[in-house]
């Protein structure tokens, strides 16, 4: 088990955010339940609903957590209340005058992307003269960098779910339904530590074509290409890997090109991976190799994502972000190929940028998986 975080953990993170606020023009944050509140503090409501939580942080002033009254013992439980005040409000009061007297009237604000509509109107009613900006684009480093035991974390979750694939290896396709071979992975993953599964994309045949297929009744037949993307949580971290198998030791040739060619694709950007080249130069690597061999418009996602207390999250290898790689950041290398109405394919590793380069967390092979 990896070492729990600890209150100073979170004093730690909290001053972080507030001086990095400050640096960016900002009188200060509120954060809304979410993984930033869990990052921040460690705080997961057990249900959110139309009641207010609400962290804010300001220079000046020490953090504050406001939440419902009936939900303040678990508040008080979390490993980061200690560096909180803690304001609470009942039903039948007015959330927003509770929280209004901890922000400037006249200040501007970056809130949580995913913080309710009815809360930041609540909170612009009673407080005009206040702005308000998306949380991400104000700070979009915020969980970004990765810690030493966050990247422990994530590392381990890699392994897990290297581990999970190993075992869809041994298990049979022909003749299961995606659904059959979905339930075998997401029962891997919970087996080899994960306490969440997130997805289990089964895409056989056609259905690979979709890069976000979800597992259905598809009966899987030899001969077929089969995509496997798969991951969740494990120590509150996220895994997500996708190897390609195909069902039979008979390979298509143009099978076996395509996968070469997305294989080639993912080294080639993985290679790239250094301190200061832009999250939209590893996209435009890999999106070169797999234009220059035709398929090009075959390519239709971003190249990765990041990920850390959630599977999908900043960065974004994608065209037109031009944050500039750092070491202890993370994120999904995944190029594809998608043929309408025939097969997919697709090789995703999760990475860290180091000081010299990067640095894999999934580690099983990239060859075409052959199952039977």
């Amino acid at each position: 088990m990896p070492r729990p975080f600890t209150t100073d953990d979170y004093t730690a993170r909290l001053a972080r955010a507030t001086a990095d606020a400050s640096a960016a023009g900002l009188t200060g944050l509120v954060v809304a339940p979410g993984p930033d509140l869990v990052y921040l503090c460690g705080y997961q409501p057990t249900a959110i609903t139309e009641r207010l939580t609400a962290l804010v942080l300001s220079a000046g002033r020490a953090p504050a957590l406001v939440v419902p009254k009936l939900e303040r013992p678990d508040a008080e439980k979390a490993a980061g209340a200690p560096a909180l005040d803690l304001l609470d409000w009942t039903d039948g009061e007015d959330p927003y005058a509770t929280t209004a007297p901890l922000l400037d009237p006249a200040g501007r604000y970056g809130i949580s992307d995913n913080a309710w509509a009815m809360h930041l109107l609540g909170l612009q009613a009673a407080l005009p003269g206040t702005d308000w900006t998306s949380l991400t684009e104000a700070l979009p480093m915020l969980r970004a960098v990765k810690g030493t035991d966050e990247l422990e974390r994530l590392a381990a979750a890699g392994g897990a779910a290297d581990a999970a694939y190993r075992g869809i290896l041994e298990v049979g396709f022909a003749g299961r339904r995606e659904t059959d071979v979905a339930a075998d992975l997401s029962a891997l993953l919970i087996q080899y530590g994960h306490s969440q599964v997130d997805f289990t994309v089964v895409g056989s045949g056609p259905n690979g074509a979709n890069p976000h297929h979800e597992a259905g009744d598809r009966v899987i037949r030899p001969g077929d290409t089969v995509v496997l993307d798969f991951g969740g949580l494990k120590d509150g971290y996220g895994s997500d890997t996708t190897r390609t198998v195909h069902v039979g030791a008979d390979v298509p040739d143009e099978v076996q090109k395509v996968h070469d060619i997305v294989r080639r694709a993912q080294q080639t950007a993985f290679e790239a991976v250094r301190p200061g080249v832009t999250c939209q130069e590893i996209d435009r690597i890999a999106r070169r190799v797999i234009t220059d061999a035709g398929y090009g418009e075959y390519f239709i996602h971003r190249t990765g994502h990041g990920i850390g207390i959630t599977t999908h999250e900043p960065p974004y290898l994608v065209e037109g972000e031009e944050q500039p790689l750092v070491p202890g950041m993370c994120f999904s290398i995944e190029p594809g190929v998608y043929l309408p109405g025939r097969f997919g394919v697709r090789i995703e590793d999760i990475v860290t940028v180091t000081g010299q380069g990067g640095r894999r967390f999934n580690n099983t092979p990239h060859e075409l998986g052959i199952v039977s």
